[in-house]
């Protein structure tokens, strides 16, 4: 069984995240004070979350991405990854993370067939980096990124681009790529960081970072991959590359492939949009893998059409305002 949505399009990916604690305070992910976490009960078992991978990959999910909150700071998440890794018709596993805790890990990760990490780096500025994330980190974060440009793991950096706090540091992490092979993706804020009204105050889109690398830089347009979520760019000369992620003004839905599943076991069939079906429950009231899989389609079989639609349908036009860690990066 394929899984296919409503509107013709194909699921193969799966963002899963498997906590949604985090040891930085990234003003737009959360609020200065945290967010109340989950109960370990209510969280998703390592079981669960392998037995519901298998099920998915059954259904054809072929790519998994591991979110959190910090995903390694939950206790046994190398075992789960290397679990998961066997599973024969999953194609690729990545893994999104601050760099924290990453740098004594990465040996591990390579040989349990991690195929990218992608880094949550929105500063290279120290002072920058500890206004952003509220924590004084960045040496070990840098030490990290360092670590991983010199294994075999493809690296991705993603900055977030924020109006008035670090726009000035496009063009120096645009220079990451210029004798690395890294791929510098710069995204647009998001009203994500469990507060109501954040906004997006200042809004720089897509157009606009495009525009401001342009006077710097030439650049010419790469191929994109089937449902990528970002457009992607190359400097002349440069080793690497970068792509800019439409991640508010969403001009990918159309090609979605994508699920999320928060830390306690809620499907997202739209990060814009409510949780639409409870799979720990399900789970946990005996519901059989046939059961699980047909639970997924139907639910898929009434997405909305793309973010905008999502957001509209949310339960009373409760504007957007959860923060990242408790749906999933």
């Amino acid at each position: 069984m394929k899984l296919i949505d409503n509107h013709g399009r194909t699921v193969n990916y799966l963002r899963l995240a498997v906590t949604d604690r985090c040891n930085l305070r990234c003003f737009y992910c959360m609020p200065a004070n945290g967010i109340r976490y989950m109960a370990r009960k209510d969280l998703l078992s390592f079981e669960e979350m392998e037995r519901l991978v298998r099920v998915l990959v059954q259904s054809g999910v072929n790519k998994l991405r591991i979110t959190g909150g910090e995903p390694l700071l939950r206790n046994g998440i190398l075992d789960f990854l290397s679990d998961v890794s066997r599973l024969p018709d999953l194609k690729e596993i990545n893994l999104t993370t601050n760099g924290t805790l990453t740098a004594d890990k990465i040996e591990t990760l390579e040989r349990i067939g991690i195929r990218s990490i992608n880094l949550s780096l929105d500063s290279l500025d120290p002072e920058r980096f500890h206004a952003i994330t509220r924590r004084d980190v960045f040496h070990t974060v840098k030490h990290a990124l360092d670590e991983l440009l010199a294994s075999s793991l493809e690296v991705k950096i993603n900055m977030v681009v924020m109006a008035g706090r670090n726009t000035d540091d496009i063009y120096p992490m645009l220079e990451l790529a210029r004798h690395q092979k890294v791929n510098v993706r710069f995204i647009e804020e998001m009203p994500f960081n469990g507060t109501l009204g954040q906004g997006n105050l200042g809004f720089w889109p897509m157009t606009r970072i495009l525009d401001h690398i342009r006077q710097q830089y030439p650049i010419e347009k790469l191929p994109d991959p089937v449902a990528a979520t970002a457009s992607h760019y190359r400097v002349p000369g440069f080793a690497g590359s970068f792509g800019v992620i439409a991640a508010f003004t969403r001009n990918f839905c159309g090609s979605c492939n994508r699920i999320r599943v928060t830390p306690q076991g809620g499907l997202r069939t739209c990060l814009y949009g409510d949780p639409v079906l409870q799979l720990r429950d399900l789970m946990r009231e005996g519901i059989s893998d046939d059961g699980l899989q047909q639970k997924v389609l139907y639910t898929l079989n009434q997405r909305a059409r793309n973010g905008f639609e999502a957001e509209a349908q949310r339960a009373a036009a409760r504007p957007v305002s959860e923060s990242m860690a408790t749906i999933g990066g």
